[in-house]
């Protein structure tokens, strides 16, 4: 026992093996190789891909060699499943080339404008890869978006009047009226006994009601609190749906959809700098309804019928239809644009097996008469209301009547829909599906390419700064010691960026740069607290090896506190904070920890093979 102590006190104090800082260097190795790419940029290029998300064909290898003809020969040629990349050295040839490129496959083909990184093939292999960028950064549009939910309560209500209709025919109640008003549906009766037995039957059917007994044997029926919220919430949940497949359709690659709060959406298109398109595309509401033609009265008759109403062809003639509808568009699985024989634009439209059913069994029995297709668009109107966001107004237009030959089934076509521009944007918004409630584009944003390269030039230089001006003052202050404490620092940046780059789903904004140069000027604030208490220790008489150790050993928990305290406030942010908040909270985080360790165990460990195990008399500190 005593020959082991004596052995233990022969060690030398702070010694650290070679394999041991091998160990420690080794992360640095790799955050350097991780960071690497970054220094290498992207390059412009074209993704493409088939509408239908199939494999691209063999012959679509000639269609590229018209970019040869035109001198328009890609860098780099890249297929990665079902996709196709093609990169250039400039944005003229990419622009260019996508021109043609659009040209030249036509709708089967989705021809989007990317970046790829121009990341050397051994790195790749070894899968690094750069930093995404944010749209602060790269360019691009950022448009929020706001769900009308006041007119998607006034579609429910009508639906709901509908079903009312329908259950108290069912349940043979007979009633005078049902009338769909704002936010609530009025039903009369002749006799008292009927209201207050359709009461008992209706409560039973639909608990999620709020029914209110009127005078004149009436009833009131509106959606309870519960059930609106319900609404809303399910509305924004389909709509992110469809504005994804609507951005899909577009061609945008790496487009961010995100709900924020209970109402609103916002939507990042990076790379997209006109956002005319985008905009109509995205914010539209296009709803078609195939309803038959009342043939038995004039446009002129008043009033007119009660399942009856009036409506207008694009050329401005009155025609007079039916209420019920016959099928609408949210049966229609593909739409496509074409031209006809006569080169007029069409849609060809293909529907599921029951819209194929409920078409077909409806034109059966319709045989001979006239069958009108209704587009209803929301579209915003110049005056605002007192909160300065756009007023939507439904848009109702007659596009097609046709005499039913014979019963139709899953797949018919439409014609009379203007140019064939707009028959590809009608196609477009329902293959991806027709928005639950309309929405306002309340805010707008379009940030150009070369205000993204100057955020990125003053961001590179705010870090840049930020670290030449702790090197400068750890080397003047702590000398030696301060000049470890710098090379430690970095080390950090290398990891920080390395952690970005692998990490998946982190991209990096401005607020990021931000909390990048936050971290540059918290991570010495460790080696600081350090070197004080090595420099207290020497002041009350230890030796230059006691004072190192006892200064990293008393110091760690002061350092692990402050960093503690700091990390939490970062995952509050996080957790309450959205968008450019997160990316802040993200960069701040794993500053954190990566220059826990670099302060705490690459210090200590050059520290180590630096002064340990010497008998020094004085400490360059």
């Amino acid at each position: 026992m005593i020959a082991a102590r004596q052995r233990r006190r022969l060690v030398p104090l702070n010694k650290t093996a070679w394999w041991q800082l091998l160990l420690v260097l080794l992360p640095l190795l790799l955050g350097l190789i991780y960071a690497l790419p970054n220094w290498y940029g992207e390059t412009p290029a074209l993704q493409i891909s088939t509408r239908a998300g199939l494999e691209l064909p063999t012959t679509f290898i000639e269609t590229l060699q018209q970019l040869k003809i035109q001198q328009l020969v890609p860098q780099q040629v890249q297929l990665q499943g079902k996709t196709l990349l093609l990169s250039w050295s400039n944005l003229e040839s990419q622009r260019q080339a996508y021109e043609l490129l659009n040209q030249q496959l036509g709708e089967e083909y989705i021809t989007a404008l990317t970046l790829l990184p121009a990341t050397p093939a051994w790195l790749s292999r070894l899968g690094a890869q750069p930093m995404k960028l944010g749209l602060d950064l790269r360019g691009g549009v950022r448009l929020l978006l706001a769900v009308d939910t006041e007119i998607l309560l006034q579609q429910q209500q009508k639906q709901l009047t509908e079903r009312l209709r329908a259950t108290l025919r069912q349940q043979q109640l007979p009633y005078r009226r049902a009338i769909s008003e704002r936010e609530s549906t009025l039903l009369s009766f002749s006799e008292l006994q009927n209201q207050q037995q359709a009461k008992k039957v209706l409560t039973t059917h639909y608990p999620e009601l709020r029914f209110q007994a009127l005078p004149d044997n009436a009833l009131r029926i509106t959606f309870s609190e519960q059930q609106r919220q319900l609404i809303n919430q399910q509305a924004t949940q389909q709509n992110l749906t469809i504005l994804r497949k609507r951005i899909h359709e577009l061609g945008v690659s790496e487009a961010i959809v995100q709900q924020q709060g209970s109402q609103r959406i916002v939507v990042e298109l990076p790379g997209i700098q006109d956002s005319t398109r985008a905009k109509q595309i995205l914010g539209a509401t296009a709803l078609l309804e195939f309803r038959l033609v009342n043939q038995q009265v004039t446009p002129q008759t008043t009033p007119l019928p009660a399942d009856a109403e009036l409506h207008y062809k694009p050329d401005g003639q009155p025609i007079v239809l039916f209420k019920p509808v016959v099928l609408s568009g949210e049966r229609i699985t593909h739409a496509a644009a074409h031209l006809d024989e006569y080169g007029r634009p069409q849609v060809h439209i293909e529907l599921d097996s029951l819209g194929g059913e409920q078409l077909s069994a409806a034109t059966k029995r319709a045989i001979g008469k006239l069958m009108a297709t209704l587009l209803i668009e929301y579209r915003p109107q110049p005056s605002v209301e007192a909160a300065q966001q756009p007023v939507l107004k439904k848009h109702q237009s007659v596009i097609n009547v046709a005499q039913i030959v014979d019963h139709l089934g899953q797949q018919f076509r439409i014609s009379g829909v203007g140019t064939l521009t707009e028959a590809r944007n009608l196609a477009l918004l329902l293959r991806s599906g027709t928005l639950s409630a309309p929405l306002q584009i309340i805010e707008e944003r379009i940030i150009g390419p070369s205000l993204g390269q100057k955020n990125i030039h003053q961001g590179l230089q705010a870090c840049g700064w930020g670290l030449v001006a702790s090197l400068l003052f750890m080397l003047c202050y702590y000398r030696c010691c301060g000049l470890i404490a710098g090379l430690a620092l970095l080390g950090n940046l290398l990891l920080l960026l390395a952690s970005l780059s692998l990490l998946p789903g982190a991209t990096l904004t401005l607020p990021g740069i931000a909390g990048i140069v936050l971290t540059i000027g918290m991570a010495v604030d460790a080696n600081v607290l350090i070197f004080e208490r090595i420099k207290e220790e020497l002041g009350l008489g230890r030796t230059v090896q006691q004072a190192i150790d006892r200064g990293f050993h008393n110091a760690f928990s002061s350092i692990c506190d402050a960093n503690l305290t700091t990390l939490i406030t970062a995952l509050l942010l996080y957790a309450i904070g959205s968008g450019p908040i997160k990316g802040f909270a993200i960069t701040l985080s794993i500053g954190l920890a990566t220059s826990m360790f670099t302060s705490i165990v690459v210090t200590r460990a050059v520290i180590n093979r630096w002064y340990g195990g010497k008998p020094l008399s004085t400490l360059s500190i």
